[in-house]
């Protein structure tokens, strides 16, 4: 121990001595994104021992790539073999590469790749299509998206096109795709494939996309299939904001569609309905599946119907709806819970408890959901791995890790998450139990919780779920007479405990208040001088999220499933998700329309019952008295 205590000494100071060149990441790094090559070769020189030198010399050497010689950019791979930096400036090569058709050497480096982008895909099947037959399946696999795809891959696609593997069919099957996701420009590229006769109007495309009822109301032939699909993106439109006049207009024009047509129309119909928690969604799905000429459902539809026919306690139609999903989307914990439990309405137990008894063994919402199905309570296993000091030691010296320690401590938090997921990528257990210590250890309680739940077969659940801030929680837990083990599993999902951090949406701190919540729950505490920056003081975050917190629960019955709905998603969302009659928690929590939101209220409550169990709470209720039964709506 006494060796182990020098060494982490020792690393400590080593680490002191050379944060005196953090200042000089700070200034290469904006040195670079200005292209300022003569003060990036100058703090490159400077930052020769610092533990981030790999950063300066790739920012050096990206500033000249495409002038440097073959060898220099080898001998750079070659002295950073295995790390974040040499991949991104390999991938910053290929670019230069395929750009240049120097494909011997593209094909050299290519497959040394780790993160590979659609471009770069792209640009290596271009020399491969003249020579390779399996290619060309390959290439064709990527045409069929709505999103716009690189230049890269419009070379292969015009390949494909020329040859044939790409059809006419095919073309219109990515024009729909386009318009369905609200991809106008990708669609107006793709018509130029057809043939004149054939393509869009693209002024009528326009005007559609522009008004889609009066488009509507002004059409009144279909006749080419140009202005059927153009009359489609026009009702889908609709959809999106109103289920009646979308459904009131396609009465007037489905004569002019196909049995093919019609059933894509609506299962789009179904969906949104289904979305809107719309009662007539189970029937309008179950017409879109019916004849053989059938639309094939995406697995978004699929799953909505599940979830309708869960909502309206169909138990027979959510089993076919699971029975006709894809083979991989059945295996989901969500649908072999919810099988199982339809195969218990059916009083076939055995079949049910097949499935419940693997699924109650995962570490999951719904794993735990199957063992409380199967008559078991959640119990946290005690750790069977115990990391030793001289693990945490070691791993502090990964040069992988002291790279993201640094970058985290100048704030770069970006880079520092890329640079900790990629060195710790192809750990066992072990180390990632070593990491996550680590993490611990430095504040960054993220990445130790992200690198805790890695783990495959030992597993540290005080890592998965940690709590700190336990002293300066407890007060305001007293103050609001509120849970801790749910108030912690909120905060876990919430901000991972990172004490300054904002969302993309503006939302602060560890229980992300969002600006005028945090401003209107300090007027009701009378907090004095308030100014948005207080709100990632510790402190003053949580007695603000708290207030607000039990503020949502006593609007809401006092249910945690409703108050993590409204925390997420507002309390008048909460309200209008409920049914017409009494809902089980677990149903609601399932149907929410709102992918966010539905995926937090599972975890948050899935969260609070590990932290239960870790904090040994006498009597604690279980997940299904958690999710309770919501009343109906007033």
């Amino acid at each position: 121990m006494g060796k182990v205590f020098a060494g982490l000494l020792l690393l400590c100071w080593t680490q002191l001595l050379l944060a005196g060149g953090d200042e000089d990441y700070l200034k290469i790094r904006e040195a670079f994104r200005t292209g300022d090559a003569v003060r990036v070769a100058e703090y490159a020189e400077r930052m020769k021992r610092h533990v981030l030198s790999p950063y300066a010399e790739y920012f050096q050497l990206r500033l000249f790539l495409p002038s440097a010689d073959t060898g220099t950019i080898k001998a750079f791979l070659a002295r950073h073999e295995g790390s974040l930096v040499a991949d991104r400036l390999r991938a910053d090569w290929l670019q230069l590469l395929g750009k240049r058709q120097q494909w011997a050497l593209f094909a050299e480096e290519y497959p040394k790749l780790v993160n590979r982008e659609d471009n770069l895909q792209c640009y290596a099947l271009q020399p491969r299509l003249a020579r390779d037959k399996t290619a060309a399946a390959e290439a064709r696999s990527l045409w069929f998206t709505g999103r716009d795809m690189p230049a890269s891959c419009v070379t292969v696609f015009d390949t494909l096109l020329g040859t044939g593997v790409i059809s006419t069919e095919d073309i219109w099957t990515r024009i729909r795709l386009a318009l369905e996701a609200g991809n106008t420009s990708v669609a107006r590229s793709v018509n130029k494939y057809l043939p004149r006769q054939q393509a869009l109007d693209l002024q009528k495309l326009g005007a559609a996309a522009k008004d889609a009822r009066r488009y509507l109301d002004r059409q009144a032939v279909f006749k080419s299939r140009a202005d059927r699909e153009i009359a489609l993106f026009a009702l889908l439109r609709l959809l999106r904001s109103d289920t009646n006049q979308a459904y009131a207009r396609w009465h007037k024009v489905r004569s002019w569609f196909s049995e093919t047509d019609q059933s894509y129309f609506m299962g789009n119909l179904a969906y949104w309905a289904a979305i809107r928690q719309d009662a007539r969604a189970l029937n309008w799905f179950m017409q879109a599946t019916q004849g053989k000429h059938a639309y094939p459902l995406s697995d978004v539809k699929h799953a909505w119907k599940a979830r309708i026919a869960l909502r309206a306690g169909n138990w027979k139609v959510l089993q076919d709806s699971i029975d006709q999903m894809p083979v991989a989307m059945q295996q989901e914990d969500v649908w072999r819970y919810w099988r199982a439990r339809a195969l218990k309405v059916s009083k076939k137990t055995v079949e049910a408890n097949t499935l419940l008894i693997p699924l109650s063994h995962e570490h999951s919402f719904y794993g735990q959901m199957a063992r409380e199905e199967l008559g078991e309570m959640l119990s946290v296993p005690a750790a069977e791995y115990q990391i030793k000091p001289q693990e945490v030691y070691r791993m502090e010296q990964n040069p992988g890790i002291r790279r993201a320690l640094t970058l985290y401590r100048l704030n770069q938090r970006v880079e520092a998450n890329r640079e900790w997921i990629w060195t710790i990528q192809h750990f066992d257990d072990a180390q990632l139990l070593a990491a996550a210590k680590v993490a611990q250890r430095y504040g960054i309680y993220d990445r130790a919780i992200n690198t805790a739940i890695k783990t495959v077969t030992h597993h540290d659940f005080n890592l998965r779920y940690l709590a700190p801030y336990r002293e300066q929680m407890r007060p305001v837990l007293r103050q609001q007479q509120l849970d801790e083990a749910f108030v912690y599993g909120l905060i876990r999902q919430e901000s991972r405990f990172i004490a300054d951090i904002r969302s993309g949406a503006g939302a602060i701190g560890l229980m992300q208040l969002m600006p005028a919540t945090a401003k209107w729950v300090a007027g009701k505490l009378g907090v004095r001088d308030f100014h948005t920056g207080l709100v990632t003081d510790i402190n003053t975050n949580l007695q603000l999220g708290t207030y607000y917190l039990k503020h949502v629960l006593d609007q809401l019955d006092d249910q945690p499933l409703l108050a993590a709905a409204a925390y997420n998603a507002g309390p008048g969302r909460a309200r209008q998700w409920r049914d017409t009659r009494p809902l089980e928690g677990a149903i609601y929590a399932e149907t929410i329309p709102f992918n966010e939101t539905r995926d937090y209220v599972k975890v948050v409550l899935s969260n609070s019952m590990y932290y239960a169990s870790n904090f040994g709470q006498p009597d604690r209720p279980t997940l299904k008295q958690r999710l309770g039964v919501v009343a109906p709506k007033n």
